[in-house]
């Protein structure tokens, strides 16, 4: 019998909980500690606002600055990519 109440067979307690260690690079923007992966985004959403790096003709887009570059690999990428280039750089 599975141990949640989804069915799945799968352990509850994983996924968005867990914490994940963020590469050096990731770090610079997060802090070293582990989080869980929804701390940081909300930490990556943060430092987006606070630095006004949202394209102010498209909100969806991110445009990235010296900190971000190493994390997205490119100038700018949209919200919806965003957790893509996250996943490369947590562990």
């Amino acid at each position: 019998m599975a141990d949640n109440k989804s069915g799945t067979g799968r352990k509850a307690g994983g996924g968005l909980a867990r914490p994940v260690t963020p590469s050096p690079a990731l770090a610079a923007v997060v802090g070293p500690t582990p989080l869980p992966r929804s701390e940081v985004v909300s930490k990556m959403w943060a430092y987006i606002k606070s630095n006004n790096l949202q394209n102010p003709q498209n909100k969806r887009e991110i445009m990235a600055d010296d900190k971000l570059r190493p994390i997205f690999g490119q100038d700018k990428v949209t919200m919806f990519e965003m957790n893509k280039h996250l996943s490369k750089h947590l562990s």
